[in-house]
């Protein structure tokens, strides 16, 4: 993340540093973020490792434990802070985040309004768009749930780049004071459309507006209420496949009419140093199948512009 602050500034070139948060990798559906302090350990399965073997590391780091064990020292970048956050709320995952980001035209410089902090998920991901120009103003009408966010961003260290507010988007609407003002709105709110005239208060002519909601019906609402001041008016639905990509011993004894019962055909390429069939009853193939744990549906996306007067 750029930040207009050098002394505050996260850059993935530099060492890690006492005080700096960090991911713990230990595999893809195992992290967690840890904050360095020089006298502090941290101990897994892998063992025991020392906070003061971590500073003067860069990040991406491999490190190792007292038993020889190795986890990985990752920046905070948003894609890993949306997958190790506290959920305070639901939050939207990078799917949707990246086609936001896209959709909204967010880019360094803008000016983004935004209501339903939540647990921040997209606002870190908003915070690095804007950057190192820009500014993102989130609002969320419960006030703990704010004070949570102040905190993550500190420690995430986007805060000067991100102010939090709180207010009933829904009932108050965003204040006067960003009137003609944003680049770009988001609304994650159980009844957007009473907020959908203030957002087009405090757009600029040619601005863009997204409303993410989980419901089908909460769409129809907001639609209905765009058709006033909005053009482009278009409603997605993003659902993402993951795959996995082994390498697996594929029993060639076992084959027969061309279909092995070792296990059930996959999409598959064999390596090129790989010997023939008849070379080698048991030889490794690269097989790739859909993960089972593929994540459903998690909201519609509702985007528009601002028509120009």
């Amino acid at each position: 993340m750029l930040l207009m602050d050098s002394s505050t500034k996260i850059s993935f070139n530099r060492c890690i540093r006492d005080g700096d948060l960090v991911i713990v990798y230990e595999r893809h559906d195992t992290m967690k973020a840890v904050k360095v302090c020089e006298n502090s350990v941290l101990q897994n399965r892998f063992g025991v490792f020392k906070h003061s073997d971590w500073i003067g590391k860069p990040f991406g780091s491999k490190v190792f434990s007292n038993k020889g064990g190795f986890v990985y020292l990752l920046a905070p970048t948003p894609e890993l802070w949306t997958l190790v956050l506290s959920h305070r709320t639901q939050i939207l995952y990078i799917a949707d985040i990246s086609f936001v980001i896209m959709y909204l035209e967010v880019v360094p410089g803008c000016l983004v309004l935004e209501s339903g902090t939540g647990s921040g998920s997209l606002t870190t991901s908003f915070a690095r768009a804007v950057s190192p120009m820009g500014h993102v103003y989130t609002f969320d009408f419960h006030e703990q749930r704010a004070a949570s966010a102040r905190e993550d961003f500190e420690r995430t260290g986007i805060s000067t780049l991100v102010t939090v507010g709180v207010r009933d988007i829904q009932g108050d609407g965003f204040p006067d004071q960003f009137s003609g003002l944003a680049d770009s709105v988001f609304l994650d709110l159980p009844q957007p459309w009473l907020a959908i005239p203030s957002a087009r208060n405090m757009l600029k002519q040619d601005g863009t507006l997204c409303s993410f909601s989980p419901c089908i019906e909460q769409v129809q609402r907001s639609c209905e209420t765009l058709r006033s001041d909005f053009t482009d008016i278009r409603t997605l639905e993003i659902l993402l496949r993951m795959y996995e990509v082994r390498e697996w011993k594929m029993d060639h004894s076992k084959v027969d009419d061309g279909n092995s019962t070792a296990c059930p055909p996959r999409k598959r390429r064999q390596p090129s140093s790989e010997a023939s069939v008849g070379d080698n009853a048991s030889s490794p193939a690269v097989m790739a199948r859909p993960s089972a744990e593929t994540r459903g549906h998690t909201g519609y996306l509702t985007f528009a512009r601002k028509c120009v007067s």
